[in-house]
Parts: C-alpha cells; sequence; structure tokens
C-alpha cells in the first residue's frame, strides 16, 4: 500500500469512511453469525418465535453503522491491531442500538421504520391478520418490547463473547454499563421534555447529549478506545471529539425529522412535529418568532392529526424565524470543533475520523 507523506492511503479520501477496511460488511456478517446462533436457541423454543426473530433480522439488515465505525476506529487509533474481536464488539453496538430502535418507536407510536412498518405495527398486523383475540395494539407493542429486550440481552453476549482478552473486555465494561444507563435516562428526559409546558434550548441540548450524542459517538468511541488501552490524553480527545460530533449528528436528525424526504429517512415527514419532540430546532424557534407564531406552534406540536397544511405552516415559521439558520450554524461549529481536536490522533485514524465527521453530520438520512 503506497502511503501519503502523513503516513495515510491517498484512495481512502474517496472511499465511503463506513467502508473502510471492509468495516460495513464485516460488522454485518458478524451480526449474521450472531442472528444465526440465536436463531437456534429461539428455534428450539418454539417455532411460534420466528415472527421475532424475522422482525429483529429485518431491523438489523439496515442501518448506517456509524456506531460500530467509531467503536472500531477508537480502537485502531489507540494502536489496536485489526482483529475479529473489535468487529464482534463493534457489531454488539448495532445490536443495542437495535434495541433503543424497537423501545423508542412504541414510546413515539412511529409508523414506520428504515422505510418499513416498525415491529409493534407488525406485530399488530399480524394479530390482526390472524385473528387472534384480545387486542392487536397491545399485542403488538408487547411484541416489540420483548424483542428490544431480546437485542439488549443478545448486545451484551456478543460483547462478552468476542475474541478479545478477558482483560481488555473488562476495562471496556465500565464505559459499555454506562453508555447503556445514559442513553436509558436520556430517552426518559426525552419523553418528560413532551409533556413539560415548554423547553429551552439549554435543556434541549442536555436531553440529545444523553439520548443520542453519547451512545452515537462519545461512548462507542471511548470502548474502542478504552478496549486498546488508550492513554488518558487519547481518551480525553475522544471524549470532546465524541461529545461535538454526537450533538451534531442529533441536530442534523432533529432538521432531518422536519424537513427530510421520507424516500431517504424511511419515516414520514414531520413525525417528530406529530410526536411532539421537543428539540433544539423546536426550542430556538419558540426562542426568536412572534407570540402568534409560538401560539402556533404550541398548539400544533404533539397533534399526531397534523397534516400537510399544518406542516407546512410549521415549517415557515421554523424557517422564517431563523432557527433553522440557527441550528445548522450549531452543526458547522460542533464539527469544526471535532476536527480541531484531531490533531494528535494516529494519522490513518485520524483520517478515518475526519470523514466520519461527515457523514454524521452532512446525511439526509
Amino acid at each position: 500500500m503506497r502511503l501519503g507523506s502523513d503516513g495515510v492511503d491517498p484512495r481512502r479520501e474517496t472511499v465511503d469512511p463506513l467502508d473502510v477496511e471492509d468495516l460495513r460488511h464485516r460488522v454485518h456478517k458478524a451480526l449474521d453469525d450472531a442472528l444465526a446462533r440465536q436463531a437456534d436457541v429461539l428455534d428450539g423454543i418454539s417455532d411460534d418465535l420466528a415472527p421475532v426473530m424475522e422482525a429483529i433480522g429485518d431491523l438489523l439488515r439496515g442501518g448506517k453503522r456509524l456506531r460500530a465505525a467509531f467503536c472500531y476506529w477508537g480502537w485502531r487509533g489507540a494502536g489496536g491491531a485489526d482483529c475479529p474481536g473489535i468487529v464482534s464488539v463493534a457489531a454488539s453496538l448495532e445490536l443495542f442500538q437495535a434495541a433503543a430502535l424497537l423501545h423508542d418507536d412504541v414510546m413515539d407510536g412511529s409508523d414506520t421504520r428504515r422505510g418499513h412498518p416498525s415491529a409493534h405495527r407488525r406485530f399488530a398486523a399480524m394479530h390482526r391478520g390472524n385473528g387472534w383475540l384480545g387486542s392487536p395494539e397491545e399485542f403488538g407493542v408487547a411484541g416489540a418490547i420483548l424483542a428490544g429486550d431480546l437485542c439488549l440481552s443478545w448486545c451484551d453476549e456478543v460483547y462478552a463473547g468476542s475474541e478479545l482478552p478477558e482483560s481488555s473486555l473488562a476495562a471496556g465494561r465500565a464505559v459499555f454499563d454506562r453508555m447503556r444507563t445514559e442513553l436509558m435516562s436520556g430517552q426518559y428526559l426525552d419523553m418528560l421534555e413532551q409533556v413539560l409546558a415548554s423547553t429551552s434550548v439549554e435543556r434541549a441540548r442536555h436531553v440529545i447529549l444523553y439520548k443520542s450524542a453519547k451512545y452515537s459517538v462519545q461512548q462507542p468511541l471511548l470502548l474502542g478506545g478504552t478496549l486498546a488501552g488508550a492513554d488518558p490524553a487519547l481518551l480525553a480527545t475522544y471524549d470532546e471529539y465524541g461529545r461535538t460530533v454526537g450533538e451534531a449528528f442529533q441536530l442534523r436528525d432533529d432538521v432531518l425529522g422536519v424537513f427530510g424526504d421520507p424516500a431517504a429517512t424511511g419515516k414520514p415527514a414531520g413525525d417528530d412535529l406529530r410526536e411532539g419532540k421537543r428539540t433544539v430546532l423546536v426550542a430556538v424557534t419558540l426562542e426568536r418568532c412572534s407570540p402568534a407564531q409560538a401560539a402556533l406552534v404550541r398548539r400544533s406540536l404533539g397533534d399526531p392529526r397534523l397534516d400537510a397544511a399544518g406542516l407546512d405552516a410549521l415549517r415557515e415559521v421554523i424557517t422564517g424565524s431563523g432557527a433553522l439558520d440557527v441550528v445548522e450554524g450549531m452543526i458547522d461549529d460542533l464539527s469544526g470543533q471535532a476536527l480541531a481536536v484531531l490533531d494528535g490522533v494516529e494519522p490513518e485514524a485520524r483520517a478515518v475520523l475526519t470523514q466520519l465527521v461527515a457523514a454524521a453530520t452532512t446525511r439526509t438520512q
């Protein structure tokens, strides 16, 4: 391999950072292997569990594998050699993400996920189609919660069963466990914000730090670094980079939740507004718009019957208030902060982490 002056393969500038080292494919293979093992377990219990396995498998076939990538390159940046063990740990984060999505869709009452019916809608349709007793909706919710619980359990199995040394796994366990606790706490705070009369930009940013930023970027990166024995200075760099990229990642998600193309996002346009999400975008809008416009936002936010005309009216208030420009500026500023702290990172990992900033913040889905 011919390297550039900084030790980085120049061809990588044209490669999707999620595909460097064939990582996306390798993580997908690790997930397939893990699900095959679990399918054998479920098959041994009952054939009736096949729909649960199918729902989990279909969900895991999608996704960008960002969390896996940050974990892997956190490892490589700390001097860890490429090996199956770190790919397995990275795959465990995708199972954790699946658990979070299954539960999140139940809490939000989402109809779709990645362009397909969400798991609770899928189970409800199965109940309805078979003419079973009781409520299809309650059956669907219970099925999705249990599917999420399985993914949460399996992520721990995959982490513990990786081929990394026991001493490394023990060192990373605190990061792995804290990541899961922080996400659940952040999800509660997100749910709480939706029932409060108002929110502030500061509160909204605190929520996204814990419901998304940490487990999407910061903790996977710290996990990879810790597993590889990173020194405190590098972990501090990862911490700062991960926090800023993670927040920018969620801010982009909030923008897509209002302005995204459903064909790309896999969710109906404006779902965040119908669900009443108190995002930073909404908080900035309420700070900058007129009293009459604020009344419209508060009246419409969380209305599941919000139609296209109502959605357009809210979008007009958001853009007219300048809130969209403010949030886009925040994304740019946070991305710049992240890039500024990477100077001391090993060149190969630095090159990929640099590209991952754009992958996380300029995406359309």
